[in-house]
């Protein structure tokens, strides 16, 4: 995790803090797996991007939840809100994908100060937008008005938004990265640009430190910064349904969010990884990391810097797998490999960073 003195914590988000608090909440709600044994088990431990129940089929459910984060804030400066539904979709079914399991359904909770008809509209339109590309339902949710408990920087237009995702896969067909080995391949897919991570550094450097208004252009851009940072998490579900379904020994699945490049360390396996080749970042990145004076540790730390999604698969599979994505017009290539390695460290040597112990350091 990034230090307590870093950018991000001065934005904000106290990772190292929030490691710690975090163990007391989990001390309690870990014990209650205890409470169900075969229908209603947790098949995994925690830690995973998903856990799978068991439902005494040969069928079992998938779930996870997550939500938008600030990304909300940077909607109510543009006072745009028809993209923030798929960012939630997205972050949810990404995530159910990393244990092998096919999305099929997801409910939402939504918090606001007052009921206002084009938030309501427009978030409900980027919600079907999401569900349609994952092809998932949203039989259901919840919205709650508390107005006292939220803040914005729009009055009337605070909001929160958040999914819990199910989907189903073979007791049997479970992926964890259990069978990773030395020499397997890491392919990674390309973001479609910041995803819905590190939104409060980049407000931070962006809207305060260089004092750009959100309506501002820039070449490098082709757009706004608003229209930048609203650009919808990309939805991975069609093109890894079909590597899944397609044969091939997909070792593991791994959602680049928070954390970045360190997610890959969330496998069964006692694994490390070189990455040897990465595409360049997408232009807001760097615009980030100028005007904030971000270092490489910060932002590998923080962003998926242009890679949203990783598989680990044999090296006898990669060709096959190029194919299948390359149908689904998915720009994806091989970044690289596994080794045996008990510290389970990510070295990127392109910029010379090692990922250890939930923080990326230089080399020395």
């Amino acid at each position: 995790m990034a230090e307590p003195n870093s950018e991000y914590s001065r934005a904000g988000v106290d990772t190292s803090q929030a490691e710690i608090a975090l163990k007391g909440l989990l001390n309690w709600v870990n014990k209650s797996l205890a409470l169900r044994d075969k229908t209603g088990a947790a098949m995994l431990e925690s830690g995973y991007f998903a856990n799978v129940i068991d439902i005494g089929r040969d069928v079992a459910i998938a779930i996870s939840t997550d939500g938008v984060g600030t990304k909300i804030l940077v909607a109510q400066m543009m006072n745009k809100y028809d993209t923030v539904g798929i960012d939630c979709v997205a972050m949810n079914v990404n995530d159910i994908l990393c244990v092998g399991a096919e999305p099929i359904s997801m409910v939402d909770y939504l918090a606001v100060q007052a009921p206002e008809h084009k938030l309501l509209e427009e978030i409900g339109k980027g919600l079907y937008e999401g569900a349609r590309l994952a092809k998932i339902t949203i039989p259901a949710g919840e919205i709650a008005q508390v107005r006292e408990m939220l803040k914005g920087v729009r009055d009337n237009y605070g909001f929160d938004l958040v999914g819990t995702g199910i989907g189903i896969v073979s007791p049997d067909k479970i992926i964890v990265g259990q069978a990773i080995r030395e020499g397997d391949v890491v392919l990674g897919l390309r973001s479609s640009g910041i995803h819905s991570n590190g939104l409060s550094l980049a407000r931070e450097v962006l809207f305060k430190k260089a004092s750009f208004p959100v309506d501002k252009y820039f070449e490098d851009l082709g757009k706004t910064i608003g229209e930048e940072l609203l650009e919808p998490t990309r939805i991975y579900v069609s093109e890894i349904m079909d590597i899944l379904k397609s044969g091939l020994s997909v070792k593991a699945l791994i959602h680049i969010t928070g954390d970045g490049f360190l997610n890959l360390t969330r496998v069964k396996s006692e694994v490390g990884y070189i990455i040897e080749s990465l595409p360049e970042p997408h232009p807001i990145f760097s615009l980030i990391q100028r005007f904030g004076e971000i270092k490489d540790e910060d932002m590998y730390q923080v962003y998926n810097m242009g890679i949203g999604f990783c598989l680990i698969v044999s090296d006898k599979d990669v060709g096959k797998a190029l194919d299948i994505f390359k149908k689904h017009d998915v720009d994806c290539q091989k970044i690289g490999y596994t080794v045996q390695d008990r510290e389970r460290k990510v070295v990127i040597e392109p910029k010379r960073l090692v990922g250890k112990d939930g923080q990326f350091a230089t080399l020395a």
